[in-house]
């Protein structure tokens, strides 16, 4: 409900600013003004989607890593074979699950996911786990909503804002 309202606020105020008389920053000092509170309401979030991603491993007893970029992961199956480089095509089954254990998506239904390694199409947090992996692999990553599908979600099984799980095999790299 939350969400929704804030959404709703944020369509508000594009539809009031719209108009002729629209005043654009005029100084770097004026532009900063504008940053800040920015940076403020994205840094209570992500400790908001941090909290709940260490709550989620608590009550599953999970010890996970936690990358540089936000991505919480586990490499719990070692494999035998390449690894994974940018440039290379990715072979993986998987399962997307949110963190009420909801699934949304899995290679089960809809066949092995494929993509070139460092070309983007997929969500970033698959990218950087991949790129810890080499065929064989098994994996969880749990993606805050800026590794994941952001804002909005995927418009489908996915919504917006959201914390997702995916349990990943990395089958095979191929050369593009």
């Amino acid at each position: 409900m939350k969400i929704k309202f804030f959404i709703f606020i944020i369509l508000i105020g594009n539809i009031i600013s719209c108009t002729n008389d629209i005043k654009k920053p005029q100084s770097n000092e004026e532009i900063l003004s504008y940053k800040e509170p920015l940076v403020k309401v994205n840094q209570i979030l992500v400790d908001k989607d941090s909290g709940l991603i260490s709550s989620y491993c608590n009550r599953r007893s999970l010890n996970l890593n936690i990358s540089k970029s936000g991505l919480w992961y586990k490499i719990y199956h070692l494999g035998k074979g390449d690894t994974a480089t940018a440039g290379k095509i990715a072979n993986i089954n998987y399962k997307i699950s949110l963190l009420d254990g909801k699934q949304c998506y899995s290679s089960d239904s809809l066949g092995p996911k494929s993509f070139l390694i460092g070309q983007g199409g997929v969500e970033k947090g698959l990218e950087i786990g991949i790129l810890m992996m080499r065929e064989g692999d098994k994996a969880k990553f749990i993606m805050p909503p800026g590794l994941a599908w952001g804002l909005i979600g995927d418009e489908n099984k996915i919504p917006a804002r959201s914390i997702i799980v995916y349990e990943v095999e990395l089958i095979q790299l191929t050369n593009y």
